[in-house]
């Protein structure tokens, strides 16, 4: 009598295009990301504390920039920050204020952000009060 072997059947899933197919959504998801732009308001709080303040940065709609009450470019406020923090007598604790009005894009804010992280100084964005 003559044994016969069983064909098992092989429960194995081919992952190769399944590899294929998460990287193509991957790529898909870095392209559109980019092509994103997020606008984000202001945050608003009830809180009555004023944080101490050394330097004001005011960004309005129309573009423009202050710097402690006078124009001032954003090419510009890099160096400007920098004198003022170099003549300062708060240097190790020297902060920047972020004022800017509602329907400034957010990137505009970021920069400023990137110039106060450049110099190692702290920002504080401003809120604005709850209605």
């Amino acid at each position: 009598m003559a044994i016969k072997k069983r064909n098992k059947v092989s429960a194995e899933f081919s992952m190769s295009s399944l590899t294929d197919i998460i990287f193509l959504l991957l790529i898909f998801f870095m392209l559109t990301s980019s092509a994103v732009q997020v606008n984000v308001e202001l945050p608003e709080s009830d809180s009555e504390t004023v944080a101490p303040t050394d330097m004001a940065v005011m960004i309005k709609k129309n573009g423009e920039v202050t710097f402690n009450s006078q124009k001032v470019s954003l090419k510009n406020l890099e160096k400007r920050i920098a004198f003022e923090v170099r003549y300062s007598e708060n240097k190790q604790n020297a902060t920047v204020t972020i004022i800017s009005e509602v329907g400034v894009p957010w990137s505009k804010v970021k920069e400023v952000m990137s110039v106060a992280a450049r110099l190692k100084l702290k920002a504080i964005i401003a809120t604005q009060a709850r209605k």
